[in-house]
């Protein structure tokens, strides 16, 4: 079985919570079916620049009404992507 190729491993569509450093991102492996992925999280240092990314881990309510503001955007983009509903 053949490992993991970062190569194969595409970023549709990525957004970034400024405020919190949560990402949500759409992505595909090779061929695969697109899917929507919550995390990591990155936040900046005192001088502006990121951190290392880190888990999301649990969802403020900051994170969460956040998501509910872009939500319907990330529906239509993996719409886009996705294979219909069969």
């Amino acid at each position: 079985m053949a490992g993991f190729d970062p190569e194969k491993d595409e970023v549709i569509r990525q957004w970034r919570n400024e405020e919190t450093g949560l990402m949500v991102s759409i992505n595909r492996y090779a061929e695969g079916e697109p899917k929507v992925q919550i995390g990591p999280r990155i936040l900046k240092k005192k001088d502006g620049t990121d951190r290392a990314p880190a888990k999301a881990g649990r969802l403020s309510m900051e994170d969460l009404l956040w998501l509910y503001d872009i939500i319907d955007e990330v529906k239509e983009e993996l719409a886009e992507h996705a294979n219909p509903l069969e």
